[in-house]
């Protein structure tokens, strides 16, 4: 229906979140909202589906669950017997309940023997899982991804996986807004993920708890589909709920080959109703702030969270908290010090974040013709099977391989470094990931976060350096 002109403007998250609500919050009580998707994994799903067994339930609406296998499962093949190589026998329970749950429930499951498997960040949009407007939830922090198609998504906790489960439904209560206006165009070598560190940094840690943050500006509308889910997905290290980008033409070229999206004319109808979802003009936001992408330059972390984070080359900063001076004591570095005197172990190129095929695309073109550092380990780790099948087909893991990186299955990888990929004991890593917290990536591990271009130049440097500098020598 075309919007009342007598009804006042509303953001795009508004104009969302009203089409879900069930029943009204209150004081009392959060409101409860109707979950169009709810997608699932093997960590944060068996105790769930042992809560319905227990209590004589079945999920309400398989058809609108879907389920993949990617935390725990090993990057490595199997065996010449046929077995995983899994890091525990935990993580080899947790995939085969997932597998019994689905079976049981009639839940469709992207599992081992399937070509959609893949992280479930990557996974669901591919496959037109992921629509417009729609509520998408998943046990897993990073589901804001998913808000880079307009959509609004968000991680819930394991007791709440059971009750979407059981009711389609969750307990909300409504979250501020937040608009980050991005100016201007990013410079040739800065990517989405350069720009999702520049605005974690700007808004600090904590800066976006409470709210849900629309990305808007012309630097954003110039990404295409990968860059703005990557932008969405670190939506979560602001401490921010959600992450949502308006959909656009770029939105609906996207969808428009994808399996599970509408077909044919509905597809069309569809698509004109997506096009509505923008934010209306004197909508108001509870907060607001502007960036100017022609002054982001490439990024990497220099502390233990997220927004500890400056332009590669700057120098180390001087510490202003508590919190800064732990942050550099765990990482051995030093104020006003360059992160190129430092020696790096583990180059990681993959996850949620930056697993996608433009991504392993910007880090092999680093790698082409060029090797690897001696002493350095770098492990590639495709985000899909279906990202697998089109890097090999174009030659990157060829390239990957023969530059001396690893080319691994698809799965969650050395983000999480709970299925085998583990940085060692005070290594340091320069990881395409979305999270650098003490321990992340390995007990003792030492974690940079920078984009795959910057990972690649890592690697083949042994130090971290700004990836133009080894384009730009490319060129002379």
């Amino acid at each position: 229906m075309p919007p009342d002109p007598s009804a006042a403007p509303l953001t795009l998250f508004e104009k969302v979140w009203r089409t879900h609500v069930v029943t009204p919050e209150t004081e009392e009580t959060p409101a409860v909202l109707y979950v169009d998707m709810h997608l699932v994994h093997e960590v944060t799903s068996p105790q769930a589906f042992a809560e319905l067994d227990a209590r004589g339930l079945k999920v309400r609406r398989p058809d609108k669950t879907y389920a993949t296998l990617d935390h725990s499962t090993p990057t490595l093949p199997p065996d010449e017997n046929g077995e995983r190589p899994y890091v525990t026998a935990e993580a080899k329970a947790q995939v085969a309940a997932l597998e019994r749950n689905c079976a049981a429930h009639g839940v469709t499951l992207a599992g081992w023997d399937s070509a959609d498997r893949g992280i479930v960040h990557v996974m669901g949009p591919e496959l037109g899982l992921t629509h417009p407007g729609s509520l998408i939830v998943c046990g897993d922090s990073h589901t804001a991804t998913h808000g880079a198609f307009g959509a609004l998504a968000f991680g819930i906790g394991t007791s709440e996986v059971g009750h979407v489960l059981a009711t389609q439904c969750l307990l909300q209560r409504k979250p501020k807004t937040l608009r980050v206006n991005i100016i201007n165009s990013l410079q040739s070598g800065v990517s989405a993920k350069d720009m999702a560190l520049s605005v974690i940094a700007a808004l600090g840690f904590g800066g976006g708890t409470g709210f849900v943050i629309e990305y808007a500006g012309e630097a954003v509308r110039a990404l295409d589909m990968e860059g703005r889910m990557t932008l969405c997905n670190m939506t979560i290290e602001t401490g921010a709920r959600a992450g949502m980008v308006a959909p656009d033409q770029t939105t609906i070229a996207w969808l428009r080959v994808r399996r599970h999206a509408p077909q044919g004319t509905a597809f069309e109808a569809k698509a004109a109703e997506w096009l509505n979802l923008v934010s209306d003009e004197g909508a108001v936001f509870d907060k607001e702030i502007h960036l100017d992408a022609a002054t982001m330059a490439p990024m990497a972390t220099w502390g233990t969270t997220p927004d500890m984070s400056a332009p590669i080359g700057a120098p180390t900063p001087t510490p202003r908290s508590q919190a800064d001076e732990r942050a550099l004591t765990y990482m051995r570095f030093e104020p006003g010090g360059q992160a190129r005197d430092h020696t790096v172990d583990i180059v990681f190129v993959g996850s949620c974040t930056n697993g996608r095929i433009s991504d392993l695309r910007a880090a092999a073109a680093l790698l082409r013709g060029r090797k690897i550092k001696e002493g350095v380990r770098m492990l590639v780790a495709p985000g899909s099977e279906a990202v697998r099948r089109e890097a090999e087909a174009e030659g990157l893991d060829r390239i990957f391989t023969e530059a001396g990186a690893e080319w691994r299955l698809p799965g969650c990888s050395m983000c999480i470094a709970m299925n085998g990929d583990v940085v060692p004991p005070g290594a340091l890593a320069v990881s395409t990931s979305n999270r650098n917290f003490e321990g992340r990536q390995g007990k003792g591990a030492r974690t940079i976060l920078a984009s795959p271009a910057s990972a690649a130049a890592a690697a083949v440097a042994g130090y971290l350096v700004d990836p133009r500098t080894l384009t730009e020598a490319a060129h002379v």
